[in-house]
């Protein structure tokens, strides 16, 4: 039985991914697949996408491959009980240096070279090779295109904008997302109607020349038995429509509710409440409280679906 290995960031699931993924599927029986840590991530880029997200994403596409395993590396060699039963390493022509590099590692350990396969690399449209890096600055789609809708997200959080990009692609197919770090224009932590004036206040603020703009923004409200956490969407295109929506509302705990009420933002009484949970940094407050039955991200893809349902019906 042959066992092939394939490795990257996957901060954007994108067509060179894709070839690389399914050329280890063709030559291997059994697949492991390396994804890299946030530590490792954040210090090869500027931007990275959170590591859950991009497991969560990569899961997905592996689901009905074969058999197959994801683990986590820290360096470009993967740790040895993983990778010193691998085969067959799969490598694109620009990373076949480093698979040349594991393979000397493996020798002065007295271990057999891996064979190394090479897949050519995707070409974007502009004659480039595809990069989840162009991809995270809006230069073209997932498959290298850059004539697709071009939409701007009011915001550098890569959770939101990871979520627009889910909801989009549901939407338009191919779409280009670029991130514009720009003000709310509301207090920290909005209370009521000020949630709403952020996320509009962000989508038109992100505008430019993008055909559509998304702005979101998380508030709290006074509501049935306490203080609940709601998600407000704008989405604002160059035709000057505006369509609103928002996602379901989750109600806060009393000790969290009172530190917010007395001045704290949501996060820093999660913080104080809880402290530095995993869950928390991973899936925000909702997934910390929900246990994981739901992350910031679904939630973020419900006030944005909801945002885009007039233009749906409309069109």
């Amino acid at each position: 039985m042959t066992t092939a290995a394939v490795a990257g960031t996957f901060d954007v699931l994108h067509d060179g991914h894709k070839a690389l993924l399914r050329r280890a599927f063709e030559v291997g029986d059994v697949v492991v697949v390396g994804i890299t840590s946030d530590r490792m991530a954040s210090g090869s880029r500027g931007v990275s996408v959170p590591m859950h997200i991009r497991r969560a994403e990569l899961e997905a596409f592996l689901s009905d491959m074969g058999e197959h395993r994801v683990f986590e590396i820290d360096d470009i060699y993967g740790p040895d009980e993983v990778m010193d039963s691998v085969d067959v390493l799969v490598v694109s022509e620009e990373t076949m240096d480093n698979g040349r590099r594991v393979n000397e590692r493996r020798v002065s350990r007295g271990l057999k070279p891996m064979e190394l396969s090479v897949v050519p690399l995707v070409m974007s449209d502009d004659g480039g090779k595809i990069s989840s890096s162009a991809i995270l600055r809006g230069e073209y789609g997932r498959s290298g295109h850059r004539q697709v809708m071009d939409i701007a997200v009011g915001s550098a959080n890569q959770v939101k904008v990871s979520a627009v990009r889910s909801v989009m692609e549901r939407v338009y197919g191919e779409v280009r997302i670029t991130a514009v770090d720009v003000p709310s224009g509301v207090p920290p932590q909005p209370f009521e109607g000020q949630t709403h004036e952020g996320s509009r206040n962000r989508a038109l603020a992100a505008l430019g020349g993008h055909d559509m703009a998304v702005g979101i923004e998380a508030g709290v409200f006074e509501m049935l038995d306490g203080l609940y956490d709601i998600q407000h969407c704008t989405i604002v295109s160059r035709d000057g429509r505006e369509t609103y929506g928002h996602g379901s509302g989750f109600r806060y705990p009393d000790a969290i509710a009172a530190l917010v009420r007395a001045g704290m933002t949501v996060g820093d009484a999660v913080h104080e409440v809880y402290g530095d949970t995993d869950i928390g940094k991973k899936q925000g407050a909702v997934g910390l409280l929900s246990k994981g039955l739901i992350d910031r991200k679904t939630l973020t893809e419900q006030s944005v679906t909801a945002a885009m349902i007039p233009r749906i019906w409309d069109e």
